[in-house]
């Protein structure tokens, strides 16, 4: 887990900052926000908000009340203690990419297997830069709709020792994702007392909250669990053109769905989420790792803090067919600010491809190579007398060199930082190695750590456990 000490980078004055809030409070005060879930409309009856059909007129100091229930931080447990992490501070959490329905590998794209999700779930766990697997890495189509979400939960809970994400597909999913994490943890008292899962819970922009979504909501709420409450916003298609407009629609979606989970259960954890980008004005395709992104993202932490909520933001977000240049830029124009801004859980972190469509393998190492690099240039450089080297001047002196200097082997092997996929190899040298690319050595790397790879240890009665429910609940699913 990276602790980001660098300062925030906030562009937002007190002004804009009051501006937005005005904002928010006219929507959720004067349009509503609408709840497809009758639980949900009786809460806010009950708490005294005006309610007409499906649509909730709210009070923005009631909502703010509400907000302010929920801690500004917390923990999440993993199966192996040494990769529990903190939401929240200056704490930074990153997982993979989330909700692809197709994979790439090499110049072949396809449906993703199971098999994918499963080598996916097994990457995230090699690399330590990142703290989960996520959770719905790649969307298995060859095994069963009903229930193939237990068996991704049974490979992210077996293949991994991270904390993962539950399934939010349906109520009777996230209980079903409660109820294999309470036996990995010895019961759902132990889940209560430190949550284990975090569950993304999308709106549909604009201003309605679906009943799937709140089916699953109200389950991991209930539990304890904490949820990423987040607007899906396209700036052109789901929100008005310009940011401000986006900010304020974000506001208000996030901190509505938020009030929501400190009514179901007070003092909940909550991430305020923020998922903002643009469309393209001439075809209508989404777009990624724009400029206008990554002002979104600054202004969404500066946000956050101002209403005193962890959030999560950012990630290698693009919108390139394939693994190449513009991948990469447009990534690394999401995960820069992500960084300057303190995001606290980070999804998307690794894999993504094609506007979100496709998991990368190659993609996934490129994006791994980002966040090492980000880490080191994230860290808070040590100046004291003897970082300025002057014996080495000494030692050197006039017109000399450096390479032989004994400062230098001291510290040769980890001075500067070394690169897992990056080449520095002289043409010659890259020639007889075979002239590959950045993919071609994306690919080598992902080939060998998955060939290297062996799973977490798992006590055997666990894991009988785990097997005898997923068995039963196919089952009584039909499956």
């Amino acid at each position: 887990m990276f602790v980001n000490k660098m300062p925030r980078y906030e562009i937002l004055s007190a002004d804009a900052v009051e501006v937005l809030d005005s904002g928010w409070r006219r929507i959720v005060s004067e349009i509503g926000i609408q709840f497809a879930k009758p639980e949900a409309l009786e809460l806010f009856s009950k708490a005294g908000q005006k309610v007409d059909g499906e649509v909730v007129y709210l009070d923005p100091e009631f909502v703010l009340e509400q907000v302010a229930k929920a801690p500004r931080e917390f923990d999440l447990q993993a199966r192996n203690p040494a990769n529990n992490v903190h939401i929240g501070g200056d704490h930074m959490v990153f997982s993979s990419v989330y909700g692809c329905p197709f994979v790439r590998e090499g110049s072949v794209r396809r449906d993703a297997t199971m098999r994918d999700f499963r080598q996916l779930a097994s990457l995230s766990q090699v690399f330590p830069e990142l703290d989960s697997a996520g959770g719905v890495i790649c969307e298995p189509n060859d095994a069963p709709l009903d229930s193939r979400h237990l068996d991704m939960i049974y490979a992210l809970a077996t293949l991994t020792d991270k904390f993962y994400m539950g399934n939010v597909v349906s109520g009777p999913n996230a209980a079903d994702t409660i109820a294999m994490t309470s036996i990995l943890f010895g019961g759902r008292a132990a889940i209560e007392r430190v949550p284990a899962v975090v569950s993304l819970i999308n709106c549909n922009s604009p201003l309605r909250w679906d009943d799937r979504m709140l089916d699953a909501q109200f389950e991991y709420c209930a539990a304890g669990q904490p949820v990423v409450i987040t607007p899906f916003l396209l700036m052109g298609a789901m929100s008005p053109v310009t940011i401000p407009a986006a900010l304020t629609q974000q506001l208000a979606e996030a901190l509505s769905g938020i009030a929501l989970t400190q009514l179901i259960r007070p003092g909940c954890p909550v991430i305020f989420g923020s998922f903002l980008s643009n469309i393209d004005m001439q075809s209508g395709s989404p777009s990624f790792g724009t400029p206008e992104s990554a002002l979104g993202l600054l202004c969404t932490g500066q946000l956050a803090r101002h209403y005193g909520l962890p959030f999560r933001t950012g990630g290698g977000l693009n919108a390139s067919q394939t693994a190449d240049a513009q991948s990469a830029y447009e990534a690394l124009m999401t995960l820069l600010p992500t960084f300057l801004a303190g995001t606290n859980f980070v999804m998307h972190a690794a894999g993504w491809l094609e506007g979100g469509l496709v998991t990368c393998y190659e993609k996934f190492i490129i994006d791994i190579e980002l966040l090492r690099m980000l880490r080191v240039e994230f860290t808070p450089l040590e100046i004291s007398p003897e970082s300025l080297a002057f014996d080495a001047h000494t030692e050197v002196g006039h017109g000399g060199h450096f390479l032989g200097a004994a400062h230098t082997m001291e510290r040769f092997r980890d001075c500067f930082y070394r690169p897992l996929l990056s080449s520095t190899a002289n043409f010659e040298r890259w020639t007889r190695q075979g002239g590959k690319d950045t993919a071609a050595r994306a690919s080598d790397i992902w080939h060998a750590r998955l060939d290297a790879f062996e799973p977490p240890p798992l006590d055997d009665a666990i894991r009988a456990e785990l097997d005898d429910y997923v068995q039963r609940r196919r089952r009584e699913l039909g499956d």
